[in-house]
């Protein structure tokens, strides 16, 4: 038989707040967020700034580029914010998102490749915190 977090047997009560796995994940997405936000502004802001790898297989337009990491770290803020309230639709959507930033950061790594490392690195984190925060145990009579 399930038991839930109080202790009372055969009865489930969702979670007010996020705790252990899920809190760290959204303590990240709101980090990692941030971190798109500045990485698209400075993108978006001095297109010389941005650095361009001669011959890289992905040529792209470095201030369309900023503004799709300014809308996603937008998005990854506000999914890290949700997670906070412990949803399952949270989780899904931050999995969603921190593969959605693995994937532009990827491709983002001629331009800025340490930030884009640690920033592919934090999605990492992201994506197995909340599918650790996941699992739950049962206690068997």
């Amino acid at each position: 038989m399930a038991s839930n977090v109080s202790g009372a047997r055969g009865q489930t009560s969702p979670r007010r707040f996020a705790t252990g796995w899920t809190f760290f994940a959204a303590v990240l997405m709101i980090f990692g967020g941030a971190m798109a936000i500045f990485q698209g502004i400075a993108a978006v802001a001095k297109d010389d700034l941005v650095v361009v790898t001669r011959n890289y297989a992905f040529q792209m337009n470095t201030t369309g580029w900023g503004w799709i990491h300014l809308i996603l770290g937008i998005l990854i803020v506000l999914a890290g914010i949700a997670l906070f309230g412990g949803a399952l639709w949270a989780r899904i959507i931050g999995i969603a998102l921190a593969g959605l930033g693995m994937l532009a950061n990827f491709l983002w790594l001629p331009y800025y490749p340490f930030w884009a490392i640690v920033l592919i690195a934090i999605d990492i984190f992201v994506i197995w915190a909340l599918c650790a925060g996941t699992t739950r145990t049962t206690e068997q009579d």
